[in-house]
């Protein structure tokens, strides 16, 4: 949680001065906050502000953190921008959840994955929890702002279950470091030479698929020898939980083009190399 003051400062970009920029400067907060670039749906956000018309970035290997590297966030603001960005993917936005109250469902980006797929396998989960209902409950968000993917309890079981299930054919459960970092599940890789893993699938509405790279959903832990899954749940039950049931967080984006196409209403997507 954060306090502090709204302004109107000159926004200053390579190529564009924006004036009557608003900014809000924090004063007090629970943690000390680092700095955070608003690219929702509200009125407030930078996307609405400069009136852009897409936006892209490609976020580098998470193993690039200890560095000074950074990529390039593409803000396009041409009427032209309906051209295809060579080769992506698209899924259409998903339609927000307006309710009153809950300013919040509105400026979030909607998707419809409608499958998860472990080692080939669908992983059997509850048609509810894919799709937004009329108290704006289950559902899919793309939110660059969350570090790992979020699933609730009732989705992220049946995943974990399934890579149990096929993991533990070749490598033993190394549960005492679960316990240490809080993900789940984690395997002991000790006398194995290369690492073997289930690949992980995202389907969408419309066919788009999106195929995660072991890095992007698998982590090393410690001397490299126990690798964890990094998504993440609350723990707490479907009766307890609000909200989109699935956050797809920066984590799995990495090494994706990745491009937010507001005048078309998608969201695109290429594997790529981030430099």
């Amino acid at each position: 949680a954060t306090g502090g003051i709204a302004l109107v400062e000159t926004l200053d970009l390579p190529n564009k001065k924006v004036a009557n920029f608003l900014v809000g400067c924090s004063l007090f907060s629970s943690r000390q906050p680092a700095g955070i670039a608003g690219f929702g749906r509200g009125l407030a956000s930078m996307p609405s502000q400069l009136g852009l018309k897409k936006f892209s970035y490609c976020l580098l290997s998470r193993s690039f953190d200890d560095s000074g590297k950074s990529s390039l966030l593409v803000l396009d603001g041409q009427s032209n921008s309906d051209k295809k960005n060579g080769n992506l993917s698209y899924i259409p936005f998903s339609k927000n959840p307006i309710l009153p109250g809950k300013k919040a469902f509105q400026i979030y980006y909607y998707v419809g994955l409608r499958k998860i797929s472990v080692g080939g396998k669908k992983v059997k989960i509850p048609y509810k929890y894919l799709v937004s209902d009329s108290d704006g409950n289950g559902g899919t968000i793309v939110d660059s702002g969350s570090t790992f993917t979020y699933m609730n309890s009732p989705v992220f079981e049946p995943v974990v279950s399934e890579f149990i299930n096929q993991v533990m054919k070749v490598y033993e459960r190394a549960e005492n470091v679960e316990s240490l970092t809080g993900l789940k599940p984690c395997f002991n890789l000790s006398g194995h030479d290369s690492a073997v893993l289930p690949e992980l699938k995202f389907s969408f509405k419309g066919g788009a698929e999106m195929k995660l790279p072991l890095a992007n959903f698998f982590s090393t832990v410690g001397d490299n020898k126990v690798v964890c899954l990094t998504m993440v749940t609350d723990n707490l039950g479907p009766e307890l939980t609000t909200g989109p049931s699935i956050i797809l967080g920066s984590f799995q984006m990495q090494n994706f083009n990745v491009e937010y196409d507001l005048l078309n209403e998608r969201f695109g997507f290429r594997q790529q190399i981030c430099k």
